[in-house]
C-alpha cells in the first residue's frame, strides 16, 4: 500500500468530518497491499501510529478488537508544554462520529413507528429550512442523513470561518450556539444542488436531524442518544457535553495550527464549547467505546435488520469530500486494496481527528484519535490493522 508521509491540511470546517475521508482516500486508489496476516501483537499498527507522530501529528491514541481480543496503544505527546505521553485510554473529541449515534436514534424511531425517513423535513419542522432557495418540504429526513439534501454547510460560511478556524477563535470558544442559528447561517447561502441531486458532505444536515429527534419524542437528541445507545452499551467513557466546554480525564491536550501554515505557530485549543457543533458532532468518546459501539451496530444489536440494510444502502460520495467513497446513512463504507471492507465513521474538530472503522459483522474493529488537526498516515494504520501490510 502506498503511504503518504506528508502532512495533510484538514479541510477547515468547525467539524469536518470529510478531511478524514480524504486523508484515507489514498487507502481506496493505492497499489494491493498484502494478504492479510494474523498480528496478534498489532506490531504493524504500532509502527504506523509511530510513523504518523514521526509525520507531525503530536500524539495518537488506538484501540483495536479482533479475534485475539482487545489492544490498546499509544504515540507520540499528550501534553506539549508537560512532555507527557498520550495516553492509550484518552477520551477525546470524537466529532462527526457523532452522525453515526444520530443517524442510530433516527432509524429505531423509525422501527418503532414514530416517524418515516422518506417524511419531509417541512412536516416535522414547518418552516425552519427556507430562504435562498431552500425549502424543508422537498427534503426528507433520509436525505438529511445521507447528505443528498443539498442544505448549505454552516461550517462553510465565511464569519463561522474567520471565528473558528483563526486565531479569532479564542474570542469565541466559550459561545453558545444553538441549533436554529447554525441553521439560519446555512439557508443565507443557496443550496449546493436540489435535493437528491448530488451529494455534498454538511454539517447543517445533522443540526437539522438532531432537531428532528426533539420534535419527534420531545427531549433533547443527547437525552436520546445517552437511554438508547450510551447506556444499554455500558459506553463509560462517551457523553454529549452539550455546552460543557472542558475534556473528561483521563485525556491529552488537543493541538491546532488554525489557519496556519504547517510550519506556523501551534495553538492550544483544548477547551471549546462544543454546541458549534452540536448533533453534527459534540460527542466525546475514547477509541474502546467506539469500537464497541461500531461491533455492536453492525452485528444487529442497535437496530432491526430492515434499518440496518437502510442504514448500510449507499451513495456515491462525489466531490472533494467524499473522494469517490460510498455513504449510507450516516456510516462510511471504505474497502481497502486488500479487499477488506470497513464500516464507520470519521471525525474532525479543533485539535482532534479520529477515525473508528470495523468489518461487516463487528468482529475486527480500529479506532484511532490525533491530538492535533493535520492529518498525515491514517491509510497505513489501516493497511497494518485490516491488511497485514
Amino acid at each position: 500500500m502506498a503511504v503518504r508521509r506528508r502532512l495533510t491540511p484538514v479541510r477547515k470546517g468547525c467539524v469536518a468530518a470529510a478531511a478524514l475521508v480524504v486523508a484515507v482516500a489514498g487507502a481506496l486508489t493505492a497499489p494491493a497491499a498484502a494478504t492479510p496476516g494474523t498480528d496478534r501483537d498489532h506490531r504493524g499498527t504500532r509502527a504506523a501510529l509511530a510513523a504518523a507522530v514521526r509525520g507531525g501529528v503530536p500524539g495518537v491514541t488506538a484501540h483495536a478488537r479482533d479475534r485475539h481480543g482487545p489492544w490498546s496503544g499509544a504515540a507520540g505527546v499528550g501534553d506539549l508544554r508537560r512532555g507527557t505521553p498520550r495516553g492509550a485510554h484518552d477520551r477525546f473529541r470524537a466529532a462527526s462520529v457523532t452522525k453515526t449515534f444520530v443517524a442510530t436514534v433516527l432509524l429505531q424511531l423509525e422501527a418503532e413507528g414514530r416517524l418515516d425517513l422518506d417524511d419531509t423535513v417541512g412536516a416535522w419542522l414547518p418552516g425552519v429550512i427556507e430562504g435562498n432557495g431552500h425549502n424543508g418540504d422537498r427534503i426528507s429526513v433520509r436525505q438529511l442523513l445521507n447528505h443528498t439534501s443539498g442544505i448549505h454547510d454552516y461550517s462553510e460560511d465565511p464569519d463561522v470561518r474567520r471565528r473558528l478556524t483563526t486565531p479569532e477563535f479564542f474570542a469565541h470558544r466559550h459561545r453558545t450556539w444553538r441549533p436554529a442559528a447554525l441553521v439560519a447561517l446555512a439557508t443565507r447561502h443557496a443550496p449546493d444542488f436540489a435535493p437528491g441531486r448530488g451529494w455534498a458532505y454538511s454539517n447543517t444536515n445533522y443540526v437539522v436531524a438532531g432537531m428532528v429527534i426533539e420534535k419527534v419524542t420531545g427531549r433533547s437528541y443527547a437525552d436520546e442518544i445517552r437511554d438508547r445507545v450510551i447506556t444499554p452499551l455500558r459506553l463509560r467513557a462517551t457523553s454529549v457535553p452539550g455546552t460543557t466546554p472542558t475534556l473528561p480525564r483521563p485525556s491529552s491536550r488537543a493541538y491546532s495550527k488554525l489557519s496556519g501554515a504547517a510550519g506556523s505557530r501551534t495553538y492550544d485549543v483544548t477547551e471549546l464549547n462544543p454546541s458549534v457543533a452540536g448533533a453534527a458532532g459534540e460527542l466525546i468518546s475514547d477509541a474502546a467505546d467506539l469500537n464497541r459501539f461500531y461491533a455492536a451496530l453492525l452485528r444487529g444489536e442497535l437496530l432491526p435488520p430492515e434499518q440496518l440494510a437502510a442504514m448500510k444502502r449507499t451513495v456515491l460520495a462525489r466531490g472533494k469530500e467524499g473522494a469517490g467513497g460510498r455513504y449510507g446513512l450516516g456510516l462510511l463504507r471504505l474497502e481497502l486494496p486488500c479487499g477488506t471492507v470497513l464500516w464507520g465513521h470519521g471525525g474532525g474538530i479543533h485539535g482532534s481527528l479520529s477515525l473508528s472503522l470495523a468489518t461487516a459483522d463487528g468482529g475486527h474493529a480500529l479506532t484511532f484519535n490525533f491530538n492535533g488537526d493535520r492529518a498525515g498516515g491514517q491509510d497505513r494504520i489501516l493497511a497494518a490493522e485490516f491488511c497485514g501490510a
